[in-house]
Order: C-alpha cells, then sequence, then structure tokens
C-alpha cells in the first residue's frame, strides 16, 4: 500500500467511526452496480427540473412493484434524447458528489428503439455528459439486457452495438425467472468474443445454485447482487475459488425485501467466506442512497468494521480487464 493509498484508508476509517458522510464521500470508491439514470443525484434533478424524486420510504416485497414505483415516479423524467441527456448528466452528478473514481453503467440495447440516437450517438452523448460534469472519473461503458425480452429482439438489438465498439461491459436484469439462463448464452458469447466483461443481476430474488449456475453457464466474471449465495457454503467456496465478485447493493436488499433487516445482511457472511464483495447503490433515485450512505449503514448497523468496509472499499478500485473510459 502506498502513502497515499494508507492516507486514504486512514481516512476513511476514521470517517466511518465518526459517522461523518461528508468525509466518507472524500475518499474515493468505485461502483460496479447502479443503473444510469436511475442512479442520479436528486438535488440536482431537482434544482434542473423543479421536481423532487422523494425515494421509497416503506419496503416493498417484489421487483414489480419497484418497477411499477419507477414507472409512476421518475420513469418519465428520462424519455428521449432530452431526457436521456438529463439522466446521464445526474448520474455523473452523484457520482462526482459520492467521491467514486470510477463508475459502471450505460445503456440497455433496447433504448436503440426509443428515438433517442443510434448505438455510436449513444456512447458518444454519454461520454460527453462526463467529459463535462466529471472528466476525472473513469468511466466504463456498459450494455445491458432485459431478462422479459426474446432473444431475437435482442440478438437485433444488440448488433449495432457491438459493431459500433467501445463498449466494455454487459449486465442482465430483470425478473430473474422470466427466462431460463441458458436463452442467453449465445448473446453472452457473443459479447465475450468481442472483450466485453460479463456481469448478471441473479440471486437476488433466485437460490445459490441459480447463481453457480449463471456464472458457468454465461461465463460471468461478476455477480449483481448474489446474495443467495450466501445459503451455500459450497457455492461460497466456488465464488471464491473463481475470484467471482458480487456488486451487493445493501439498502436495495433491504427494501425489496430480500432482506429484512440491515443488521442480518449476508454481505457478512460472504465476506467471511472469502466471496469478494462490494458496496453499490443500485437505483440511488429509488432507495435515496449513494455508495456512502450504504457504507455508513452497515458500519452502523455493525454487519462489517470499518476496517472491513475500507478492504472492500479498496476491492472496488482494483484494475478490471478491459480499458475504460480513463
Amino acid at each position: 500500500m502506498t502513502p497515499d493509498d494508507r492516507a486514504q484508508s486512514e481516512a476513511f476509517v476514521a470517517a466511518l467511526e465518526a459517522g461523518d458522510l461528508a468525509g466518507v464521500r472524500q475518499v474515493p470508491k468505485g461502483e460496479a452496480h447502479t443503473h444510469g439514470p436511475f442512479g442520479g443525484d436528486r438535488a440536482w434533478l431537482a434544482e434542473q427540473t423543479g421536481r423532487d424524486i422523494v425515494p421509497l420510504r416503506q419496503p416493498l416485497t417484489a421487483l414489480a412493484q419497484m418497477d411499477a414505483w419507477t414507472a409512476a415516479n421518475v420513469a418519465d423524467l428520462f424519455k428521449g434524447e432530452a431526457g436521456q441527456e438529463l439522466g446521464w448528466r445526474g448520474a455523473f452528478v452523484r457520482a462526482c458528489r459520492d467521491g467514486l473514481s470510477r463508475v459502471e453503467f450505460g445503456n440497455d440495447v433496447w433504448y436503440i428503439t426509443q428515438g433517442a440516437g443510434d448505438a455510436p450517438a449513444l456512447f458518444d452523448r454519454i461520454a460527453a455528459a462526463r467529459d463535462e460534469i466529471c472528466p476525472d472519473i473513469e468511466w466504463t461503458p456498459q450494455l445491458g439486457f432485459s431478462r422479459h425480452c426474446k432473444p431475437a429482439w435482442l440478438w437485433a438489438w444488440l448488433t449495432p452495438f457491438l459493431e459500433a465498439g467501445g463498449w466494455r461491459a454487459l449486465d442482465l436484469s430483470g425478473q430473474e425467472d422470466a427466462q431460463p439462463i441458458e436463452v442467453f448464452q449465445p448473446l453472452y458469447r457473443a459479447c465475450r468474443e468481442q472483450g466485453l466483461r460479463l456481469k448478471a443481476h441473479v440471486g437476488e430474488w433466485g437460490s445459490a445454485d441459480d447463481v453457480w449456475r449463471a456464472v458457468e453457464v454465461l461465463e460471468l466474471d461478476e455477480v449483481q447482487h448474489g446474495v443467495a449465495a450466501a445459503a451455500s457454503p459450497a457455492v461460497m467456496r466456488f465464488l471464491a475459488d473463481h475470484q467471482i465478485p458480487l456488486n451487493v447493493c445493501p439498502t436495495s436488499n433491504v427494501m425489496l425485501g430480500v432482506v429484512g433487516r440491515m443488521e442480518h445482511h449476508p454481505i457478512r457472511v460472504l465476506y467471511d467466506a472469502g466471496v469478494r464483495v462490494t458496496v453499490n447503490s443500485d437505483d440511488a433515485l429509488v432507495f435515496g442512497v449513494g455508495v456512502s450512505e450504504e457504507f455508513l449503514a452497515l458500519h452502523r448497523a455493525g454487519v462489517l468494521t470499518a476496517a472491513e468496509l475500507d478492504q472492500i472499499r479498496r476491492w472496488s478500485l482494483e484494475p478490471k480487464p478491459g480499458p475504460a473510459v480513463a
């Protein structure tokens, strides 16, 4: 650890132990699990639009309830070219204010059908928002699939993005039982051939075995959520042995009813089993927290010590395969 790294770790630990949110925000962090415009900055968006997006206050019991909430409260802000521009800028504003030095997000491939530009234009517009708002942040451009979409649709939407180039990661999200994971294997292999780092939402609602299967079938480099793995020592050993990180979103897990209370969050079990985890916000506008608040919440709940949380913070900053946009 360099002297600068040591000083950052000391500052981070001290800020956590003092409950100092501003201090936590000042220390560099990475975020690998956030959803573009839905990860925007609430105060900044209120300044731009005159509309305050009040986050969820009570836990939900199903992903469909969250989808309904976002449709009613947030989604209309980000429609069309101007809405998408607002969303990307808000996401980078929040990244800057949260002390992120690295962030991964981008477009779901279906956006190509929404009149917000072709594949090269979409990439350039997000990059321009980064350059305007937070030019020093390292951005990993990420494509997304939705589990409910037919494979033929996904192929049609994905192809222009792969032809345009520049995209560095792929994620799969949505209702975990919408389609068998094997449906997406050819699409993932095509993205692997183009050098994309592969991720997928799995083990949020499903089982530990679902996590293992998704990693093997899709050849995943990382898992989004994956907290169900904590129920199986064998799956945790598999993840640890193969160095598959889980990009965990603690408040999201509590607010969606995956975890009953923050004090009982399985990130503790995963960490103790040697699984590499990171701390992320998921949808900051929906859940009302950034990465810094997530770290503070875990510390206040006694889930992990400040030193353990600093180790997780440092993991989020380690280099990953494939170039980001520096």
